[in-house]
Formats: C-alpha cells, structure tokens, sequence
C-alpha cells in the first residue's frame, strides 16, 4: 500500500466502516511492540484487520488466546474478562523484523556478500526512509521515529538541523544530516541498537562504542558496552577498566571490577597504579577528613569479606585486608 495507493501520502485517511479505531490502535500496538491488548468485544475487529494486512502469526495468537480464556471462564463461573492480552513470547521475532530496518539502511557496498550472488534481498524492499546520516561519505538511510524516540541527542540534532541540511540527491524528499567524528563501523553497531535494541560488540570496538554511546545518550547501549568489558577483565586491564567504568558511570561493570580486584588485591598493592588510583579516588572525596572513607578501598574490602564461611577462607580474607593496610599506611591514607 505504502508503494502503491499511499505513496507519497503524509496522512492516510481510513473511513471504511469496519476499521474499528480500537483495534486499530492494537494491531498498530501489536506492530512495533509484539504486545497486545484489546477489549473482549473488539477481538473479532482485530482479527479482521489482521486478515486484511496477513498478519497469519497475530492471527493464531489471537485464536490461541480466545480458546484459553474461553476454558479459564468456563472453569470459573462468574468470571468476567474484560481485556485479552498477548504478551510477546519472546523478542527474537519482534528484534529479527526491526533489525531488518537496520540491514536497510546500511549502504548498499557495506552489506555482506554485495555484488554477489544471490543478491541482497533488501535490495528490493522499501523500508520508506524519511532522513539520511552520512558517515564518512556512505549515506545511511534511516527513519526518524527511531533515531528521535532511542536518543535525545538525535532528536534535537535532527529538530535543529533540517533548516540546514542538504538533500539526497536520488530521492530529494530525504534530508541528510552528516554526523562527524564517528567511523562507519562504530555508526553500524549504534544503528542496530537503535533498531532492535541489540548489536554486535567486541572487546576491540567496545570502548569507542561506548564513547559514542554516551556522546548519543544512549543508556542501554553504554551497559550493553559494560557488559562486553566485563567479560575481558585481567591483571593488565583491571585499573583501566575501572577507570573507564568510574568515567563513563557504568555501576555494574565499576562493581565487578572492585569484585576481580578483591581475588587478586596481594598482586595489585605492588603496582603503582594501583596506588595511584587509590589516592585520585580518595581525593574526589570532597570535604575528606583524613579518616574518612575511600569508596574505592570500602568496596574492596567488601568484596574480600563477602561469603566468607570457613575457617581457611578467614585467614585468606585477612591476609588481604592485610595487604591492603600496608599499601594504604605506605602512601599516607587512613580510612
């Protein structure tokens, strides 16, 4: 329809008399989220709209759903269900349909296999772009309602840029906003996220996404970043990492790392690094007394003395605690 009799159209206007707005609404509802809720008495409206758009999967849940409230009523009498509610099974279809908005948008010479046999089938599909990012000269075609409903950084870039924005010169309607200081491989994995709230990460790309993630206000992705970190935690990089964490306020990742450097802290007290990081992080105290504590070295200690049960185990979280003492008594810190 968006092809052929809606093409072009801003505002599509349905007037036939068996659209009911409500289920309308849910099957729309139903479209983006893979969640529906309906009112008892619109069920058969949904269904008839499902039918006309073959929506065969929302159709079978539908039918599933009705038969099971049906034998809960019957086995309850005096139960009144008022609303039906399909709850997504699980987001793999729902993130496979809107990653394909991404695989989309990617420029066609980024995509795998291009100019291979079979081609591309997003070649054919028209995913009815309404704004194009371009990095490092490949034009990204993509749809504002994601970009401005995952960022607010991209909501007001694209609110405030339109006044100035070029046009693509194949398809003038579609304005392009060019993003700087950014590779079209980091643009990749924030693209799928923004999708379909996933992408792929590794430890290499990992810490330029999630300069680019916080540059973008894009929370989850930063955690999605964390997580890839943490899996990559080692004697070299722990103080790093920590940092990282600390900067970027990652509390999951900044906590496994106080975690790893509690199993290893006998190795950690002869580094100076080490040392150092514990008397930036008690000098970011403010108003510190010489007493007071450092949260860095609280939450160490923490982790040293957490679960420990046996006897073995008490000598070994003392020897640490020792350890600890020393280093803070060698560098003039009390806490």
């Amino acid at each position: 329809m968006f092809e052929t009799k809606w093409k072009g159209k801003n505002m599509i206007v349905l007037k036939h008399p068996l659209i009911n707005p409500a289920a309308f609404g849910a099957l729309l509802q139903y479209l983006y989220t893979g969640r529906l809720d309906i009112d008892v008495e619109y069920v058969s409206d949904c269904k008839r709209l499902a039918k006309q758009c073959r929506l065969q999967d929302l159709i079978d849940d539908l039918e599933t759903k009705c038969k099971k409230v049906y034998e809960f009523v019957s086995s309850k009498p005096g139960t009144c269900v008022k609303v039906l509610t399909i709850e997504p099974t699980g987001n793999c279809r729902l993130q496979e349909d809107l990653a394909l908005l991404a695989d989309c948008a990617l420029p066609a010479e980024l995509r795998v296999g291009f100019g291979e046999l079979p081609f591309d089938s997003t070649d054919n599909f028209n995913s009815c772009p309404d704004v194009c990012f371009r990095v490092e000269d490949y034009n990204f075609l993509c749809h504002k309602a994601f970009f401005c409903g995952r960022s607010d950084y991209f909501k007001a870039l694209l609110e405030d840029h339109f006044s100035e924005s070029e046009e693509l010169q194949t398809q003038p309607s579609i304005p392009v906003v060019t993003l700087h200081n950014i590779s079209e491989d980091i643009f990749i994995r924030v693209l799928y996220y923004i999708y379909s709230d996933d992408t792929e990460l590794s430890p290499e790309n990992a810490y330029d996404v999630l300069c680019v993630a916080d540059m973008y206000l894009l929370p989850g992705l930063k955690r999605l970043c964390g997580r890839t970190l943490a899996q990559i935690l080692d004697e070299d990089n722990i103080i790093s990492i920590w940092r990282i964490a600390k900067l970027f306020q990652l509390t999951r990742l900044e906590d496994q790392c106080t975690e790893y450097m509690a199993k290893i802290i006998e190795k950690l007290v002869e580094l100076e690094e080490f040392a150092a990081a514990v008397k930036e992080n008690a000098e970011a105290v403010e108003e510190r007394q010489e007493t007071d504590s450092i949260p860095l070295v609280d939450d160490i200690r923490f982790h040293i003395t957490s679960n420990v049960q046996t006897y073995s185990a008490i000598e070994e979280a003392n020897q640490k605690l020792e350890a600890l003492e020393n280093l803070l008594a060698s560098i003039g810190l009390e806490c």
